[in-house]
């Protein structure tokens, strides 16, 4: 005689079918004996309570090997080496950029001192034109002068010009103080002077830089630009076959503002590039061993990638099953903190480190190969994913109590200073644009908005005090007693008051935590409803339901039971 398994509705939708109020009867397992409603409610809580076990205890439940942390140890090494050898890499390639800048500096710029900065100016027109002549001759005589082995370079034509002498102006001009009169047409006018340092083809070519004749009540700016070539030998150091660069030098006479004060700075951009022929005795070339290591990265990264997209799957469906369950058995809906508890922070921050890791690690392999030299978005990039695996292994940590009070308490304190810093941003907010249009004309620091954030942060940690003080210009009585009450009021507020409420609340949550345990971070009614199942994670309980067999990336099986593969593995 066969027996009827269809419950009523309301036990049918509480039965472990994929979906409650699926019409589906026919994937019943056979050797699945029907349950009661209770029975189904209790292994909708065991359910839960292995869905927030730490990876120990699921091993203890179901024997389950914890992939996920053993991925993200493996991944966790192998991201931090990989970082390490391209920041040993990256630190040659911006040590050789400098030392080069600096050799630069005092090859081309006359009489220019280290430190010089902002400071390097020409204020007479003899000495601009003195400048300008002194950068072209030193470039002419650089192979018969230097320490280091340099060479000209061109757009490819042997006989093209290598260097390029500039000046922008405006179209007319005519200024007249004493009259208080002016005429100007704003169209910028430029005319350039090439010079070859191939001299002996043709010496009157070379020297017609020395007939420029500067427009300086129009100047706007001069620039001189030119290329150099130079192989970096030091990355033998680190097995490394040498890279050829290209410094793209610039060097320009600002006149703008037409002050009497012509500021001139040298900018150098790097192109790095394979050598046509590269041959070092005793080497040999590693590239195909870094290669695989970063195919190995890029693996690792794509494994953690799917890995934690199934969990959070699964844990989105584990949501909807227990808001359709609670929906049915109390008559309202879930709260959105409880649902929130089924969505994992920590893996959406691996997630996002695993992209980053991808990305950077494409950008490295495009570096090493030389088809470009994006190191500042490929250091972003992998610095970012770095910290962020770093910063996920907290999340194994916090299943221990020792170990989890810091996030714990940050958690608990995250709502309170997140509403805080918004109060606090306002006010300060205010300081910054009255201390910058106030103050900004009579104080270094307040010259900009930026300036002036970092100026008041750095007050807030009490540094720079003094210096922030004494160095108020007192040209003007009024905005120096006004400066003493806006800096006397700022770090009075901000160190005696929004500092000391910022750390009482840390401090408040601490002891919040420390006194009533963790057991109120999970919302009300889903911790009373975990709490009343007792079973132990060794009790054998979790291991009663089979599962049916899914593929490794499987997230999406159907099954009809509260089975194994319905449970979320973290």
């Amino acid at each position: 005689m066969t027996t009827n398994c269809r419950p009523p509705e309301r036990e049918r939708l509480l039965s472990a079918v994929n979906s409650y109020g699926s019409q589906d009867g026919v994937h019943t397992l056979p050797s699945r004996p029907c349950l009661s409603s209770q029975e189904q409610e209790e292994e909708l809580r065991r359910k839960l309570k292995y869905f927030f076990m730490s990876p120990c205890d699921k091993y203890r439940a179901k024997g389950r090997k914890p992939c996920k942390l053993l991925v993200q140890i493996l991944k966790l090494m192998a991201v931090t080496a990989q970082l390490i050898l391209f920041g040993l890499s990256n630190q040659m390639v911006v040590d050789f950029t400098e030392e080069n800048t600096m050799t630069f500096k005092h090859l081309f710029l006359k009489d220019y001192v280290d430190g010089s900065g902002d400071s390097y100016a020409v204020y007479t027109r003899r000495d601009v034109y003195d400048s300008i002549f002194y950068t072209v001759k030193q470039y002419l005589a650089l192979q018969n002068m230097t320490l280091g082995q340099y060479a000209y370079a061109s757009d490819g034509d042997e006989n093209s010009t290598a260097l390029q002498l500039c000046q922008r102006f405006y179209k007319k001009g005519s200024i007249n103080p004493a009259n208080d009169t002016f005429n100007i047409n704003p169209q910028v006018v430029t005319e350039c002077v090439n010079v070859s340092p191939t001299s002996h083809i043709n010496p009157g070519e070379t020297l017609k830089y020395q007939n420029i004749t500067l427009k300086f009540y129009k100047l706007i700016s001069v620039s001189i630009m030119f290329k150099l070539k130079a192989i970096n030998i030091q990355t033998i150091i680190n097995h490394e076959i040498p890279d050829c660069y290209t410094f793209q030098i610039l060097i320009l006479f600002d006149n703008k503002a037409h002050s009497g004060r012509i500021k001139i700075t040298l900018d150098n951009d790097v192109v790095i590039n394979e050598c046509s022929d590269p041959s070092v005795f005793g080497y040999a070339n590693n590239d195909a061993g870094r290669l695989i290591f970063d195919i190995f990265v890029i693996l690792l990264c794509v494994l953690s990638f799917f890995l934690c997209v199934r969990s959070i799957i699964r844990g989105v469906r584990l949501q909807h099953e227990f808001g359709k369950f609670f929906r049915l058995k109390h008559g309202k809906e879930v709260s959105c903190s409880t649902r929130m508890e089924f969505l994992n922070g920590w893996y959406i921050l691996l997630i996002v480190s695993d992209i980053f890791t991808f990305l950077g690690t494409i950008m490295k392999i495009g570096i090493e190969s030389k088809n470009f030299a994006s190191y500042d978005v490929c250091s972003i990039l992998l610095g970012t994913s770095t910290l962020l695996v770093w910063v996920g292994v907290i999340r194994y940590l916090s299943f221990f109590q020792k170990y989890n009070i810091l996030i714990v308490t940050l958690r608990a304190a995250f709502p309170n200073v997140i509403r805080f810093c918004c109060c606090v941003a306002v006010i300060y907010m205010g300081y910054c644009f009255c201390g910058w249009i106030v103050l900004g004309p009579y104080h270094d620091k307040f010259r900009t908005l930026s300036m002036v954030s970092e100026c008041l942060f750095s007050l807030i940690n009490g540094d720079d005090m003094f210096v922030t003080f004494s160095h108020m210009r007192q040209k003007s009585a009024l905005v120096w007693l006004f400066s003493q009450i806006y800096l006397y009021t700022f770090i009075s507020l901000f160190i005696y008051m929004v500092l000391s409420l910022f750390i009482a609340l840390i401090t408040g949550s601490y002891e919040a935590v420390k006194h009533h345990g963790i057991c109120g971070m999970h919302p009300i009614e889903l911790r009373e409803f975990i709490a009343e199942c007792t079973d132990a994670p060794n009790s054998g309980k979790f291991r009663e339901v089979e599962s049916s067999v899914c593929s490794f990336f499987c997230c999406c099986d159907r099954m009809t039971t509260y089975g194994e593969d319905n449970l979320l593995v973290n």
